[in-house]
């Protein structure tokens, strides 16, 4: 039999650890995690650089420069997977002051992901950044490996209930621990990563950079997955505790 403190526990452990996990999963498959504000379009010669801009955004080969560029110009809004602008709907950008926009997209492909970082954006000559450049594929693979140690402590947990055994809690715990540390590693360097790029290329006048709600969501998983974390080690060392006790008085 399972104390009613321990059951207890366990279920609000449950619920945080799948809010958690919802809340990462939206954040990983989301691009809101930094925004750009950028001036109104003003005049045919600024629309025409636009659109080369976002043009070569679209249909050109990835450079760091050229995206970020576009970014800055275009109210642009970037993830972990994604990258996307604003651009107006019809053909005219500066002659519709209330044009509809819309919201357009590219992935990161996985080896898009793996693409070195250089100390000069764009320019292939002024050799790797090593440091943003494992900060990116940190940022790509430590939220997989926590939404994979989340997994892997379901199922864990999943086969302890069929085996009605608190023995392996610890261990469930455990895994929530890391997947938290996973997660707020992930977020710090994001942030790192983005101050670094924005050392080496200057935000244009007037474009100011935020950070939007998916990064958000991903730093509330980190507490949430710690929490669960903490509830699930309390309840396995309290239980192992009181059976040992209950063991040593039946034999006493």
């Amino acid at each position: 039999m399972v104390d009613n403190r321990y059951a207890t526990a366990l279920v609000i452990a449950c619920v945080l650890s799948i809010l958690a996990t919802v809340y990462l999963s939206v954040a990983v498959g989301t691009q809101h995690w930094y925004q750009y504000s950028s001036p109104t379009v003003r005049g045919e010669a600024n629309v025409s650089e636009l659109r080369s801009l976002y043009e070569e955004f679209m249909d050109g080969e990835f450079d760091e420069k050229t995206y970020s560029d576009t970014l800055f110009r275009l109210n642009g809004t970037v993830g972990l997977w994604w990258r996307c602008v604003l651009v107006p709907g019809g053909p005219q950008w500066y002659k519709e002051p209330d044009v509809k926009v819309v919201l357009e997209c590219r992935s990161f492909s996985l080896p898009q992901q793996f693409t070195p970082k250089y100390k000069e954006p764009g320019n292939h000559n002024s050799g790797e950044d090593m440091l943003r450049t494992y900060l990116w594929r940190c940022q790509f693979l430590l939220p997989l490996v926590s939404l994979g140690l989340v997994v892997l402590a379901g199922l864990i947990g999943f086969f302890a209930c069929l085996c009605r055994s608190l023995t392996p809690t610890l261990g469930v715990g455990v895994l929530h621990l890391l997947a938290g540390l996973c997660t707020l590693a992930t977020v710090c360097c994001y942030l790192a990563g983005m101050d670094l790029l924005h050392r080496v290329s200057m935000l244009p006048d007037k474009v100011d950079g935020s950070l939007g709600w998916s990064l958000y969501l991903a730093l509330i998983s980190s507490p949430l997955h710690m929490m669960a974390a903490a509830l699930l080690v309390w309840a396995a060392r309290s239980h192992s505790q009181n059976y040992y006790r209950m063991t040593a008085y039946r034999v006493a």
